[in-house]
């Protein structure tokens, strides 16, 4: 399977991703860890992919989602963003919402 059908597999079989450097409990970069503590500060159960054990992930992922850095929160199969936009929407309450409300519609489906 080429790297591209792998990041799609991920972005569709996991309702929350986060692509980072690290791991959210061993973070490898400030806005990874701030991202990751804001995902944490929701509630909900979430996949990573730490970008450094990937690099063809790592090299290819910006291209697919139009988007040049890490970390990278998908959620329902849509790119939110990077860290400076988890964190205001975290502030300002909309991440969990997005988040909460992804979870409920994943689990109603099964």
């Amino acid at each position: 399977m080429d790297i591209i059908e792998t990041i799609k597999e991920q972005i569709a079989n996991n309702t929350v991703l986060l692509y980072m450097k690290g791991s959210p409990n061993a973070p490898q970069c400030g806005f990874s860890a701030r991202a990751s503590q804001a995902v944490m500060g929701c509630g909900e159960k979430f996949a990573y992919v730490d970008i450094l054990q990937n690099p063809e992930i790592r090299a290819n992922l910006p291209k697919y989602a139009n988007w040049p850095t890490f970390p990278q929160l998908w959620v329902g199969g849509e790119l939110v963003g990077g860290s400076d936009i988890v964190l205001e929407m975290f502030e300002k309450g909309e991440l969990q919402t997005l988040i909460k409300d992804a979870a409920n519609a994943k689990a109603s489906e099964a």
